[in-house]
């Protein structure tokens, strides 16, 4: 038991929370009804995204893929190419086999159990929760950063919240807390309050509807929580990168490997360089010779880009050149390496990065 809870007033706090959301919640398109396999398309896009940034990532996947069954039977490729530009591309894989998998065993029904939704793949305790609750009104936590922040605050709580074992003290506050007769709402409620009023940083306490509940408003330390103490820096990745064109006008794309960072995303041409001895361009064409069999001509400087990841940062410097000599076929097809027009290039999936790249050459003057 978390002792603050006792001087917690549970029925005001919720009755407090509920009716503001009911009032006041953000006109969301996954909001438009409680379908399970919405929210959970929905949920799996707001992990580590902003809510502005999904809404059109959200209404465009839907779009694609009506149903459950829909994107159960759809192609990997299409699956990324919905998902550019969002990152964290495992999410999507994970929700397609988990898809597939609900199709094949439930009989293209979302599980409304804990034991059964959490065997799903990529279904954590958050997205189990939040779909339990959602979709199903079954009265689960459905524990995220918003909420552990809010939570933190209104229970005075000051555990480390990037610690994984703290989201069980968050958990059985939530239990404790939640209104039987609303979950729904609730936990959407607790979600939307960490969003919109009780923010990192500094929260608009004078807009919050359950200040009066909050022991570190009361306190005086709301700006103290949560903690987090912050990971370890991520380590720097020096990247040179090309766009590649043939006398057709054609580009030269590439298929990253099945297993790893960014898997079976498309991107153009590139090596790490660890070196500073030798020249960039003169790096990146021996590279290119000795691992494709033809050597590139570079031409010009492209654009600079950093693009940051949870444990690593690319920097790149991207250039760009013309392929004269022919790759073999068996190369092509050894390396995935793919010559596309620009027309084509639009079906493939590409990393923010590389889309940022040919942003540049397309921005050229």
């Amino acid at each position: 038991m978390i002792p603050t809870i006792e001087k917690i007033n549970i029925e005001a706090f919720q009755r407090n929370l509920v009716d503001w959301f009911l009032e006041e919640q953000r006109e969301l398109p996954w909001r438009e009804n409680k379908d399970p396999y919405r929210v959970w398309v929905s949920e799996i896009m707001l992990q580590q995204t902003r809510v502005d940034t999904v809404i059109p990532y959200f209404n465009r996947f839907v779009d694609w893929f009506p149903t459950l069954e829909d994107f159960a039977v759809a192609d990997e490729e299409k699956v990324l190419k919905a998902w550019e530009g969002l990152g964290y591309y495992s999410r999507v894989r994970n929700l397609h086999s988990a898809v597939q998998e609900v199709k094949a065993t439930y009989n293209g029904i979302v599980p409304d159990s804990p034991e059964e939704i959490s065997k799903l793949k990529g279904v954590g305790p958050y997205t189990a929760g939040a779909i339990l609750s959602i979709a199903y009104g079954k009265p689960e936590p459905a524990v995220d950063g918003n909420v552990m922040r809010v939570l933190s605050r209104i229970l005075m709580i000051y555990e480390d919240i990037a610690k994984p074992k703290t989201r069980k003290t968050f958990e059985v506050a939530v239990r404790k807390l939640i209104d039987h007769g609303h979950t729904s709402e609730f936990n959407q409620a607790l979600m939307e309050l960490g969003a919109l009023i009780c923010t990192p940083g500094k929260p608009a306490c004078l807009l919050c509807p359950v200040q009066s509940h909050c022991l570190a408003f009361e306190a005086g330390v709301q700006t103290e929580l949560p903690v987090k103490i912050q990971k370890k820096k991520s380590r720097d990745v020096p990247i040179v990168a090309a766009i590649l064109t043939n006398e057709k006008g054609e580009f030269l794309i590439h298929k990253r490997a099945s297993e790893g960072l960014l898997a079976n995303l498309w991107e153009y041409p590139n090596f790490e360089i660890h070196t500073t001895l030798q020249h960039k361009r003169e790096f990146f064409e021996s590279r290119f010779l000795e691992t494709y069999g033809s050597k590139p001509e570079l031409i010009d400087s492209l654009i600079k880009i950093e693009h940051v990841f949870s444990h690593l940062v690319w920097k790149m410097d991207t250039y760009t050149g013309v392929v004269k000599e022919p790759i073999s076929d068996d190369l092509l097809v050894e390396n995935q390496l793919k010559w596309v027009s620009k027309e084509e290039m639009e079906e493939f999936a590409f990393p923010v990065s590389h889309q940022k790249m040919m942003k540049a050459y397309n921005d050229r003057g």
